[in-house]
């Protein structure tokens, strides 16, 4: 968000925010596929159902890159058709996901570990 919000504002170039931003696409996705793997094989339904949308739109994202684009994120295009807004929707969702998911696995957690 922070270096979308940069570009925004033109305190770094278009190159180098979308290098920043594309070399984080491969282990967000291989993470949030090894995590959904795990809710599966552990049974956590719930948590699994709640992964798996995500997962499944990271590789969409990430297999749909047209050919000749640096990645996910492409200097080229990033400006044209609003995609910048999208990105940084996209980025605040996935942020408002994360949380709610850290919040959850800790109320698990601490309900695991809680003496009865």
């Amino acid at each position: 968000i922070i270096t979308l919000s940069d570009l925004e504002c033109d305190y770094i170039n278009a190159r180098s925010c979308c290098s920043k931003l594309n070399k984080w696409v491969v282990p967000e996705l291989i993470g949030h596929a090894v995590v959904t793997v795990l809710m599966l094989i552990s049974l956590h339904w719930f948590i699994f159902l709640l992964n798996l949308p995500v997962a499944t739109w990271n590789i969409y994202r990430y297999i749909m890159v047209p050919s000749g684009n640096m990645g996910v994120f492409d200097p080229t295009e990033i400006h044209n058709r609003g995609q910048l807004k999208s990105h940084m929707k996209e980025a605040m969702i996935k942020l408002g996901f994360h949380l709610l998911c850290f919040f959850m696995y800790l109320y698990r957690l601490v309900l695991k570990i809680a003496p009865k």
